[in-house]
């Protein structure tokens, strides 16, 4: 196969399996050459990579080593996002009863949720998390594309106990969205003790569900080293939880003169 062909190849599979650790022996028998020109091929693919700001390849080397491919995204293409989030969710149309904005239509787009997926994956790359968790429903489209390109489970808890997922651990916690108790629930075998997570939301007001999910895992000793979420409310000011990355901020929505005011993220 002559080297252009490799390339492709090369980033064909590393880009269709993101994350996923490859031995450098699968490449130099799948196409037939030395590592030397392997090393080449790899440099020139990352190079490309670099160029239109759509992740890196990472090298690891020693025993159990290999090469994977991060995906990222770069800056401009960041703003590019908000911006285009921003227009598409200042829609006046959007407002809901109760000072709600609707956004099922944007957090069930693949195209959206792939690019804000891309974010949180180049953020948390680092982080050797072992699960990424997320509570129904809409965060669910999001969370499951954060999982795929950080090549990890995705776990999803409940509002509500399934029968058909077995024993299950639930808690109440004060949920700032509805401004009272509320419930949820995992599956005993849906994670293992003493390990790692990151959370991912769609949206998120006061904190409070996302550190009921913190409360939750901790029944598992699981620390929460990750927290993600696509939109956040500006008010309350002063959220339950810290550290944590958002893509846009809602800053006020304003039912009487039917206006919404969002702006870009600090917290990337």
């Amino acid at each position: 196969m002559k080297k252009n062909k490799r390339i492709g190849v090369l980033i064909d599979e590393l880009t269709g399996n993101p994350s996923k650790l490859y031995d450098s022996k699968h490449f130099c028998e799948k196409f037939d050459i030395a590592k030397s020109s392997l090393s080449e091929d790899i440099k020139i693919a990352n190079e490309i990579f670099s160029e239109n700001g759509s992740g890196h390849i990472e090298s690891i080397s020693g025993v159990g080593g290999g090469i994977k491919f991060i995906p990222g995204i770069s800056d401009s293409d960041i703003v590019n996002l908000q911006n285009i989030l921003i227009q598409k969710l200042s829609d006046p149309s959007r407002i809901l009863g109760g000072g709600f904005l609707y956004t099922a239509d944007i957090m069930y787009d693949s195209r959206f949720v792939r690019d804000m997926a891309r974010i949180f994956a180049d953020r948390f790359s680092k982080l050797n998390a072992n699960y990424v968790v997320t509570v129904e429903t809409k965060g669910i489209p999001l969370a499951a594309q954060v999982a795929f390109m950080l090549n990890l489970p995705l776990v999803v808890i409940r509002r509500e106990a399934m029968y058909s997922e077995g024993s299950t651990v639930s808690i109440n916690y004060f949920s700032g969205s509805t401004q009272g108790i509320a419930k949820m629930s995992i599956a005993k075998r849906a994670v293992r003790p003493d390990t790692e997570a990151i959370v991912i939301d769609d949206f998120m007001k006061g904190g409070g569900s996302i550190q009921g999910v913190k409360n939750i895992l901790s029944e598992f000793e699981i620390q929460v080293v990750g927290i993600g979420v696509a939109l956040e409310a500006r008010e309350p000011e002063k959220k339950k939880i810290k550290n944590y990355n958002s893509i846009l901020i809602i800053d006020e929505i304003d039912e009487e003169n039917r206006a919404i005011k969002i702006c870009p993220s600090v917290n990337l």
